[in-house]
């Protein structure tokens, strides 16, 4: 049961705004989200508008059905007067052991091939040596934790100048972090997109180089690599921490980028 909290300070947004705002940036109508909540339109209509106050179990429901990271459905029930709904542990509880297990195991085991795992922010939380192979050359600064995967990728003094397609990578890094940006509100991510989108941009704009996806595609000293790129995440996370890690996998896209990488162990 989510026990009442204290009552929102003076000039906090209500509920019912945070709401509408949320259905607004999922391009979804108040009808939308009625029928798959199983309310009434009238219902979110009064909830956005503020004329009924929602239960806790309400707010979680329609958050579901918008998608809202668990971070933001504990913002929204403090503004609706309830109490976080999930916790948010550090890495190194005990509660986290298990996870975090996993996750380390999926990195080393991913070798030679280069695994990260990636916080909301995308800054580095767990790598294996072959990421520090890919990223050699880079500016120190870059490399010095907490490490951004998309300022490190981008920035004119990290891999962007070896990236071969960078005008493809840039397009899909800017992608996800917009993505994410938008789907959060987090004031960091939209800086560090603000931030990103002033480095000089490659020669070449938005041409599409053929194949099934988009490649990680680099000149490096053992030669020309290319990687394709999965993320995973864990699906059924009730804790903040654990919602907002995502697991990067780097493949090998060809048997050349396969031996290269092989011959480093």
């Amino acid at each position: 049961m989510v026990a009442d909290s204290p009552s929102r300070s003076r000039g906090e947004r209500p509920v019912g705004e945070l709401l509408r705002q949320w259905r607004s940036n999922r391009r979804r109508s108040q009808l939308d989200l009625a029928v798959e909540a199983g309310i009434s339109s009238r219902h979110v209509s009064f909830i956005e508008t503020g004329r009924s106050r929602p239960t806790a179990a309400m707010i979680l429901r329609l958050a579901e059905h918008l998608d809202v990271p668990l971070r933001e459905r504990n913002q929204l029930l403090l503004a609706g007067g309830f109490a976080p709904a999930y916790g948010e542990r550090d890495l190194d509880t005990p509660e986290l052991a298990a996870v975090c297990d996993a996750l380390r195991r999926v990195v080393a085991a991913h070798m030679p091939f280069p695994a990260l795992v990636l916080d909301r922010h995308f800054d580095v939380v767990e790598a294996n040596e072959a990421v520090a192979t890919v990223v050699e050359g880079c500016a120190p600064e870059l490399l010095t934790p907490p490490v951004n995967v998309i300022r490190l990728g981008l920035h004119p003094e990290g891999m962007a100048p070896r990236i071969t397609n960078l005008d493809q990578w840039r397009a899909h890094l800017l992608t996800q972090l917009t993505r994410r940006a938008g789907r959060t509100g987090d004031r960091r991510l939209i800086d560090l997109l603000d931030e990103v989108r002033r480095y000089p941009r490659p020669a070449r704009l938005g041409g599409v180089d053929g194949g099934v996806a988009v490649e990680l595609r680099l000149r490096h000293r053992l030669g020309d690599l290319a990687f394709l790129s999965m993320a995973a995440s864990v699906q059924t996370a009730l804790d903040v921490t654990v919602d907002e890690l995502t697991l990067e996998l780097f493949h090998p896209a060809d048997d050349a980028t396969r031996a290269l990488m092989e011959s480093v162990r």
